[in-house]
């Protein structure tokens, strides 16, 4: 029995779970100190869960791009969105408004390449080693 991971399904998940996150958190933001639990403002945990969101959403669309539909399309607008994460950590008090382009340039970026995908299934080039 084969197993495959559905890469972009992945991406696109935890995506919506990045963005769960964010909206979530602040409603128990007045809870977590009771338990112990410091994640708020927690840079490290923050730039560690956009760099996970990075290394299993380029790996989606690469393995697209080599395997599929050879655009860097996906990838750029999926690096925007990632750029776009990394910013609203900066700017705090701007968080809102990079957050949703950032969500919504990711998804996109997985919708783009899981579409590219499907209809050019297994499209050959000349750069093309498989």
């Amino acid at each position: 029995m084969n197993f495959k991971i559905n890469w972009d399904a992945l991406g696109i998940t935890t995506s919506i779970a990045c963005a769960i996150h964010c909206a979530v958190l602040p409603l128990v933001m007045t809870s977590l100190p009771l338990f112990g639990i410091n994640i708020i403002e927690n840079d490290w945990f923050e730039y560690s869960m956009i760099f996970l969101a990075f290394i299993i959403g380029a790996y989606s669309l690469y393995h697209g791009y080599k395997k599929h539909h050879h655009s860097f399309l996906p990838f750029i607008i999926f690096t925007v969105g990632i750029i776009f994460l990394f910013v609203k950590q900066i700017w705090h008090e701007w968080h809102i408004w990079f957050l949703i382009p950032a969500v919504i340039l990711i998804v996109t970026a997985h919708i783009i390449n899981f579409r590219s995908c499907r209809v050019h299934n297994h499209a050959h080039s000349d750069d093309c080693n498989h």
